[in-house]
């Protein structure tokens, strides 16, 4: 069984900055790659970032591609979201998780996060 435990939510006006982290149990983090989703109220949940196992691979959703890095640490079992530029929409509870078959359309989540809470305030 693995856990995921987010951390770094809080409360930004717009045009501020977080990071995001993920810290994961067990001996097999780098088997999984790691992705950060996001629900807000009356909207479905979507992927925002996902890293391969490596690290070596990123992929981000077009309404962050450019102000968001997400990065992992498989030494630390954390993976990371850094998010510059906040903007109100994207207030959502962001979740973390684990992948073994990656996040390609179709792909199964293994294992979820509790979430954080992001507030953006204009």
């Amino acid at each position: 069984q693995v856990q995921l435990v987010e951390s770094g939510g809080g409360l930004v006006q717009a045009g501020g900055s977080l990071r995001l982290s993920c810290a994961a149990s067990g001996r097999t983090f780098s088997s999984y790659a790691m992705g950060w989703f996001r629900q807000a109220p009356g909207k479905e949940r979507e992927l925002v970032a996902a890293i391969s196992r490596s690290g070596g691979d990123t992929h981000y959703t077009d309404s962050v591609k450019g102000r968001s890095t997400i990065s992992r640490d498989n030494a630390k079992n954390t993976a990371y979201l850094q998010m510059n530029s906040l903007k109100p929409e994207d207030t959502a509870v962001y979740y973390c998780a684990a992948s073994l078959t990656g996040f390609e359309i179709g792909s199964i989540v293994d294992y979820w996060g509790q979430g954080t809470q992001v507030t953006v305030s204009s």
